[in-house]
């Protein structure tokens, strides 16, 4: 069975680097190319490719938009997305519009070769550091909600109408000792960052330091303490 691709990108020599690659692979046919969303809704009516390659920036109509119109057409063509991009956001907003798989556009052949069969048998497929970043996430997010059950578990009031959801994470964990650098960590976030929720906190509650934010936070019931 011979696979027949479309490729959808504005940039007309990175279309013709990946078609050479891909007509050098027996069982690969490359049936049509576009330019933006548009051209990849009318490939799908004509030509009926079994994937859609197809980068996420694109005059008239993006990729994005154009995963979610082949599905709301009900389109049996599945999209791989080929983009520059790999952070998280990016990915789980294309995965939510029905596509089968995410690329790194610095991809080598062989994977892109790999990614086309594995999506073409009904699968999906992620590029290695967009799983990478994808992963760093999650775990970012399992982090915060451990430190957001354990604030709200504890029966004491955080001072939300004073501070932000991420300045009382911030104040619990400097009232349990922890560094900026301790808590970079923890939320996942850069120490620059830290320091300027620290000097928020400060500010706000109407402090000078550190400790004094501290005492105040324990005193009125802000933070767990033990």
């Amino acid at each position: 069975m011979v696979l027949k691709i479309a490729i959808i990108d504005d940039h007309k020599l990175y279309r013709e680097g990946v078609k050479r690659i891909l007509e050098m692979e027996e069982g690969i046919e490359v049936v049509a190319e576009g330019e933006d969303g548009r051209d990849a809704l009318k490939i799908d009516k004509v030509f009926k490719p079994d994937v859609i390659i197809m980068d996420i920036n694109m005059p008239n109509m993006n990729g994005i938009k154009a995963t979610d119109k082949l599905i709301e057409n009900k389109s049996k063509s599945k999209t791989i997305i080929l983009s520059f991009y790999d952070d998280e956001q990016y990915v789980t907003r294309v995965l939510q519009n029905g596509a089968a798989g995410y690329l790194i556009k610095d991809i080598g052949a062989n994977r892109l070769i790999e990614a086309i069969r594995v999506v073409a048998g009904g699968g999906s497929y992620l590029d290695p550091k967009v799983t990478k970043n994808i992963i760093k996430e999650y775990r970012r997010l399992t982090e915060l909600n451990s430190v957001r059950n354990y604030v709200s578990s504890q029966g004491f009031q955080r001072p939300l109408h004073i501070l932000t959801r991420r300045e009382c994470e911030v104040l619990q964990l400097l009232a349990d000792g922890n560094s900026n650098t301790d808590i970079s960590k923890i939320l996942f976030i850069s120490d620059k960052t830290v320091k300027n929720h620290v000097s928020s906190i400060l500010r706000k509650i109407k402090v000078h330091d550190r400790t004094q934010a501290v005492l105040l936070a324990i005193k009125r019931g802000w933070v767990r303490i033990g």
